[in-house]
């Protein structure tokens, strides 16, 4: 892991409370580089060249992808945001950090689904909001920002804007008005659907998926509420922000299990200059009241060039 450049702290007057934890959560701190990566060009003058990028659901599970993972050139001035769904295991998490963390300044990393999955047969191994905790830990080991840390303020080209890696899930309400909850396993099923979150997708100690996504929304909504209204955001989650922005065609009853719509408006209220997302393979960009919707996925082995690398996968997300 290469030295991580030093960073100066810049609290506000306030602070949030998280109601299911004992502390107080300093979560609307920001913190910046002391100085932006430069190089000198002609005449001496500084070009600034700090670039942030993005990509998600790299799922190195699959061999594939992990060994093309490994090609990836250096980024030495550059910061990564993994939007989710790096691996199921703490193992693959941590090894893919690591390998990340000698090529790029800096690491962003958010939950997919597929980090919360419990795959492990033991009884005992962590499920739900444990699996999550378990993940953050291996993320902090490696000195890598997680949805439970100070957001960093982006001082490079096209800044300064702040990084917000949230944790929402998913309550559902991406389905039909006419279909209830307790109905959507059944609706996708007739036109051969399903999410294999109802079975490794544990919501322990919630009472539900939805409740969690709920309890979720809740703290990040004050966490953002907080911060100074007039600084932009670049929004990070895992799951898309916005029903319009779900295009499956291949399996459209699959929308349930991509996020809630109690977000369709978070681009505005939150002040937003970009937001990230994957899920759904589907790489595209969107442009919504004048904000840029980057959905960054990598996918499986079939869904993208091996010739191409990873490195063609990355997506600039700041300057842009």
């Amino acid at each position: 892991m290469p030295a991580q450049r030093a960073t100066t702290i810049l609290p506000t007057p306030r602070a949030v409370w998280e109601a299911d934890h004992r502390v107080i959560l300093r979560l609307d701190t920001l913190f910046q580089p002391d100085s932006a990566p430069s190089q000198i060009g002609r005449g001496g003058a500084k070009i600034m060249r700090m670039k942030l990028y993005a990509i998600s659901d790299l799922h190195v599970a699959h061999a594939t992808n992990r060994d093309q993972l490994l090609r990836l050139r250096p980024h030495p001035e550059d910061w990564l945001i993994l939007a989710g769904d790096v691996g199921e295991r703490p193992e693959q998490l941590a090894c893919v950090l690591e390998t990340l963390n000698t090529r790029f300044a800096r690491l962003i990393w958010v939950p997919g689904n597929h980090e919360l999955w419990t795959v492990d047969r033991d009884p005992a191994a962590p499920r739900g909001e444990a699996k999550y905790r378990q993940m953050v830990g291996v993320a902090r080991d490696h000195g890598v920002l997680t949805p439970e840390d100070d957001y960093p303020l982006w001082t490079g080209p096209g800044g300064p804007c702040v990084i917000t890696p949230l944790f929402l899930l998913y309550d559902y309400s991406f389905r039909p008005d006419d279909v209830a909850e307790a109905d959507v396993a059944a609706w996708a099923a007739e036109e051969r659907a399903a999410c294999a979150d109802e079975i490794y997708l544990s919501p322990e100690p919630h009472e539900s998926r939805a409740a969690w996504c709920r309890a979720r929304l809740a703290v990040t909504e004050a966490r953002l509420s907080a911060l100074p209204p007039d600084l932009p955001t670049v929004l990070v989650n895992h799951f898309p922000l916005r029903r319009d922005l779900v295009r499956i065609p291949r399996i459209p009853r699959f929308a349930p299990w991509c996020g809630t719509r109690a977000t369709e408006d978070w681009h505005r209220r939150f002040n937003a200059h970009v937001v990230v997302s994957g899920h759904l393979h589907v790489r595209r960009t969107d442009w919504r009241d004048g904000v840029r919707f980057e959905e960054v996925s990598l996918g499986s082995p079939r869904q993208w060039d091996h010739a191409r690398g990873v490195e063609a996968y990355l997506r600039e997300i700041l300057p842009g």
